[in-house]
C-alpha cells in the first residue's frame, strides 16, 4: 500500500510545531551568534529539493550511478560559480560541512603521528586545527601556536620558531574566535621555510573574501577550506578549493576516502548562494557587516567593556567580561533570556575554564541580513550593557525582550515567513 502523501503538518504535527517555534525564534531574536546567519528563500527552496533525493557517488561525468544527468549539471554549475567567486584553480563542494572538508585536507597530505600546526583553540583557533579533544589533534602531532600577550593578534614570530623546530607537514591559518585580518602572505613564507602544506581555512569571512573586505588567501594558500553558510549567506555544508596540482589528491579524500555520495541538494543550495555572492548587493551587504561589527566594538568599549584586540576588522567582537565582574556563560544566558544570542567564549589567556570562560562571542552577520545599520547596532550595544549590568534581574530580561522583538518587526528576516 502506498503511504499517503501527506504535508509535514499532518504527518508529524509535533515536529512541524518545533519547526514553527523555531521559525518564530529565529525571526524575533538577534541572532549574533558569528557563524549563523540567515539563507534566503531562493536558497533553501533549492537545499530542500526533490535534489534530495538522488544518491551521486563519484564526480560529475564519472558517477557510479545512472540516471545523474541532471546532477551533474548542478555540481558544475555550482562549481563554475565559486571558481568565478574565488579566482579558484580547483573547487570541491562535496564536503558536507567545514569540518569534514578540513579532515580532507589531512587525509590528502598526512600520515597519522606527523606534525602539524594550527591556532589554539584558546587563541581564537577552530578544533580542527588540531585541538587534543579533535579526531585531528588525537591522530597527528599537534603544535598549537598562540597570540601575543601585549595585543592578542597572532605571534608570527611564535610560528616561525615552532615551524623551525618541529617542520611541520602541514600548517593551518584560519581561526574561528579571532576578530582581526590574517596575513596569508606571511603565512607562506614560513610554510616555504619549512617545506610544509599551508592550509587556510576561512569558514567564517568566505563571505568577506570574495566581496573585497578581508583578502583572500586563494592563490597564496596551497589549499583553502571553507563552510558555505556562516558569511557566505549558503546552506549548511563544505567546499575546498585548492591550486590544480593538488586536485586529484584532495577529490580523491574527499571521495571515496572520508564519504559517500554528496549531498546533492545542498550542492544546489551552495550554487544560489554563490549566485548571490556575485551580486552589488551582496558586496554591500559584506561591507555593512565589518562596519556593523566596528560599530558594535566601539559602542561596547565606550560602555567599559574590554574589548579583545582593542577592536576588529571583521564580522566577530570578542568581549572580555572579567571588568564587568561577570562570567561569560552567566552573561550568554542572560543575553539569551532578553533575546540576544551570543556564545560564551574563551579569551586569550583566559584563567577560567571553557565550559565557563571570561568572555562572550558576539556577531554581525545575521543583524546585517536582516538589514541593521549603524543607529541598530548602537541599539544593540545598549541592550547589551543593560541586561550585563544586571545579568540576574528578570525584569530587564523581560522588557529588553519585548523591545528586542518590536524591532525585529521592522527589519524582517531573510527565508522567514512571519
Amino acid at each position: 500500500m502506498v503511504l499517503a502523501d501527506l504535508p509535514l503538518s499532518e504527518r508529524d504535527p509535533s515536529l512541524a510545531a518545533m519547526i514553527r517555534r523555531e521559525n518564530d525564534l529565529e525571526a524575533s531574536t538577534l541572532r549574533m551568534i558569528p557563524s549563523e546567519n540567515y539563507a534566503s528563500r531562493a536558497v533553501q527552496e533549492a537545499a530542500g529539493s526533490v535534489l534530495a533525493n538522488k544518491y551521486s557517488e563519484g564526480y560529475a561525468r564519472k558517477r557510479y550511478y545512472e540516471g545523474q544527468e541532471i546532477i551533474d549539471e548542478v555540481e558544475e554549475l555550482a562549481i563554475s560559480r565559486v571558481k568565478a567567486l574565488f579566482g579558484a584553480e580547483h573547487v570541491n563542494v562535496q564536503p558536507y560541512s567545514g569540518s569534514p572538508a578540513n579532515l580532507a585536507v589531512y587525509y590528502a597530505f598526512c600520515n597519522p603521528g606527523d606534525p602539524i600546526m594550527g591556532l589554539a583553540l584558546s587563541a581564537g583557533g577552530h578544533l580542527t586545527h588540531g585541538h587534543g579533544v579533535s579526531i585531528t589533534g588525537k591522530f597527528f602531532k599537534s603544535i598549537p601556536y598562540g597570540v601575543r600577550r601585549s595585543d592578542h593578534r597572532i605571534d608570527m614570530d611564535e610560528v616561525r620558531s615552532l615551524a623551525k623546530e618541529h617542520k611541520p607537514k602541514l600548517i593551518w591559518a584560519g581561526t574561528t574566535a579571532y576578530p582581526r585580518a590574517v596575513d596569508w602572505n606571511a603565512f607562506r613564507e614560513i610554510a616555504d621555510e619549512v617545506g610544509a602544506i599551508l592550509a587556510a581555512d576561512i569558514s567564517h569571512i568566505s563571505g568577506l573574501v570574495v566581496a573585497g573586505e578581508h583578502a583572500s588567501p586563494v592563490g597564496i594558500a596551497d589549499i583553502v577550506t571553507s563552510t558555505t553558510h556562516k558569511t557566505f549567506r549558503g546552506p549548511r555544508g563544505g567546499m575546498i578549493m585548492c591550486k590544480q596540482q593538488h586536485a586529484a589528491a584532495i577529490d580523491k579524500a574527499v571521495f571515496p576516502g572520508l564519504q559517500g555520495g554528496p549531498h546533492n541538494a545542498n550542492t544546489a543550495g551552495i550554487a544560489v548562494a554563490a549566485l548571490e555572492a556575485s551580486t552589488p548587493e551582496f558586496k554591500a551587504y559584506a561591507k555593512q557587516v565589518v562596519e556593523n561589527a566596528k560599530v558594535l566594538a566601539s559602542t561596547l568599549a565606550e560602555l567599559g567593556y574590554a574589548i579583545v584586540t582593542g577592536g576588529t576588522d571583521n564580522h566577530l567582537v570578542l568581549v572580555d567580561l572579567t571588568p564587568k565582574n561577570v562570567t561569560g556563560k552567566v552573561g550568554a544566558k542572560a543575553l539569551d533570556k532578553a533575546g540576544i544570542v551570543g556564545n560564551y567564549n574563551t579569551v586569550p589567556f583566559d584563567p577560567r575554564k571553557p565550559f565557563d570562560p571570561s568572555g562572550i562571542r558576539l556577531g554581525t552577520p545575521a543583524l546585517t541580513s536582516r538589514g541593521f545599520g549603524r543607529e541598530e547596532m548602537l541599539q544593540v550595544a545598549r541592550w547589551i550593557d543593560q541586561v550585563l549590568v544586571a545579568p540576574t534581574d528578570e525584569a530587564v530580561q523581560a522588557r529588553v525582550r519585548n523591545e528586542v522583538a518590536e524591532l525585529c518587526k521592522k527589519f524582517p528576516a531573510p527565508g522567514i515567513a512571519v
